[in-house]
């Protein structure tokens, strides 16, 4: 199958367009209209504007489908009743699948066309809110029969039929807020990014509570992909006035509470504020973009069927290490994170190491292999491995470019644990 970024056009102008010569001549600042707290979701009358007021002005038929998996369909239930109370004919689907298999968003979007709705909620995790966002897209446009092919200067016309309301149930990808989505295509084991600027949702609403019954594992899986979201967004060439200062914020939130969360998921405030480092994350990284700690976490978590979140976070050390010869925007993680030393080097090398105590603070292995991936099946996927991270659009937004041969030794050293030193 083919996929817009292998475009030899687009993967040129990639890296253009985001630069800061270009950002210069026109840049846009968009986010979702946010609703955050324990009453996004009232019961009975609102003090001032509420979610309702704000569907409702943008629904006139009042029809809404809810996107949501069989977990989250509990919270999905809690929804519904709400926007029945608002007037509308709600109908959920509750089956999407982890990762968004494009096969599963495009079911979705068929059901989408038989409903007909104005209103699209995902209420889930990322691929909940992903799926939504590409279903989406099948929903507006019939006429696109690929929507891997959907590059980010289509000109898709979205809110035509519909507009897109996104409710996390995770704080991780920070989905409500960018116009990313990423789909797997299951074939070739592959996670394909997608990027367009109208597949920002309309309205985020965030209701902590919902995050309450994350398992550790995940909450700490979903808290690392803000913190990949954030480091990016700082160390990418097109991180600017308005995107460092809220990934800088992130990152300070990630360290200060997902141990907390971690430990104790009924801990109100810790889940209140990764809700909120999620988002802020998001917005961050969807204005600047992510990109080798994305390149090769999609890579590896596709080839061996691992966590997103995960497998971005893991590789935070590597992708420090190997862009610091052409940035020191890393010292700007090390004022905000209070790290301290000598000059760069020995500072970069005591952000390293906060990281790696983080990751294990989290129960998170620091090498491939002891993720229980085996040295025979990590051989037997190479291949894959390094076409699939030199190949993701990711890769081309680094601030240091990275090579086929780079990323295979990226990969080896990460298997045994090796600082990058070359």
């Amino acid at each position: 199958m083919p996929y817009w970024f292998e475009d030899p056009m687009l993967r040129s102008l990639a890296p253009l367009a985001l630069s800061t010569s270009i950002k210069g001549l026109t840049t846009i600042f968009n986010v979702p209209k946010m609703f955050v707290g324990a009453n996004v979701f009232p019961s009975g009358v609102a003090i001032g504007p509420s979610t309702m007021d704000t569907l409702s002005a943008r629904c006139p038929k009042k029809r809404a489908f809810v996107v949501t998996d069989q977990f989250s369909q509990r919270f999905a239930r809690k929804i519904t009743p709400f926007l029945e109370n608002g007037g509308f004919t709600c109908e959920t689907w509750p089956k999407c699948l982890p990762e968004a298999p494009i096969e599963n968003v495009e079911e979705c979007g068929e059901a989408m066309k038989a409903f007909e709705p104005d209103l699209i909620m995902a209420v889930g995790g990322g691929s909940v809110i992903d799926s939504a966002k590409v279903a989406w897209i099948l929903y507006e446009r019939p006429d696109i029969s690929n929507v891997c092919m959907v590059s980010p200067l289509d000109k898709l016309e979205l809110r035509k039929k519909a507009i897109l309301a996104a409710v996390p149930t995770t704080s991780g990808t920070g989905s409500e807020c960018t116009g990313a989505a990423v789909v797997h295509d299951t074939a070739v084991h592959r996670k394909i990014p997608l990027s367009h600027d109208e597949l920002l949702p309309d309205v985020a609403i965030l209701s902590p509570e919902f995050t309450y019954t994350m398992p550790p594992e995940l909450t700490a899986g979903t808290g690392l992909d803000v913190l990949a979201h954030a480091m990016d967004a700082v160390t990418m060439p097109a991180g600017y006035e308005f995107t460092e200062p809220l990934a800088l914020k992130a990152i300070e939130m990630v360290f200060r509470w997902l141990p907390q969360a971690y430990r104790e998921g009924r801990d109100r405030e810790a889940r209140h504020r990764m809700l909120l480092a999620s988002s802020i994350a998001g917005v961050a990284f969807g204005m600047s973009g992510a990109h080798l700690t994305h390149a090769f976490g999609h890579s590896l978590g596709a080839a061996f069927e691992l966590h997103h979140g995960l497998t971005v976070g893991f590789f935070i050390p590597q992708s420090l290490q190997y862009c610091s010869p052409v940035t020191e925007k890393y010292l700007k993680i090390c004022h905000a994170l209070d790290v301290g030393g000598e000059g760069p080097e020995e500072r970069l090398a005591n952000l390293v190491a906060k990281v790696r105590a983080f990751l294990n603070e989290l129960g998170v292995p620091l090498t491939i292999k002891g993720l229980g991936i085996s040295e025979a099946d990590f051989e037997a996927k190479l291949g894959k491995l390094v076409e699939y991270a030199a190949g993701d659009i990711s890769s081309f937004l680094s601030p240091r470019p990275v090579t086929p041969a780079q990323c295979e030794k990226i990969f080896r050293y990460a298997y045994e644990g090796k600082d990058i030193d070359f």
